[in-house]
């Protein structure tokens, strides 16, 4: 399915710092992260331990989507959603600017 570039133009895609990552409680593959945006501060939750530890995310910048409705996984609600690419061999890798980039910058 394709989607115009005006609706390609909807989404709001920026670099983010996670700045504090822990496991859910109760949950075998869901991490918490804080990410700081340069002007706001976002709560997003993703199925990553399977391929990350929490504390190895903190410090490091990925791709985010800011405006997808949000939701709530095992009662903490996801206000952003880093982006990731998996194989058909079950990798997962979150996706990160090749050089470093101030928060908060816009993704085209």
């Amino acid at each position: 399915m394709e989607i115009s570039f005006a609706e390609f133009q909807k989404l709001n895609m920026r670099v983010g710092k996670i700045i504090e990552a822990n496991r859910i409680p109760g949950s075998r593959n869901l991490i918490r992260m804080i990410v700081d945006f340069r002007t706001e501060k976002r709560q997003a939750v993703a199925g990553l331990s399977q391929w990350y530890k929490p504390e190895d995310l903190v410090d490091k910048k990925y791709a985010f989507i800011l405006n997808l409705q949000r939701r709530k996984f095992m009662g903490v609600e996801s206000q952003c959603m880093i982006l990731a690419a998996d194989d058909e061999k079950g990798n997962v890798v979150c996706l990160q600017p090749e050089k470093d980039i101030d928060e908060g910058s816009e993704i085209h």
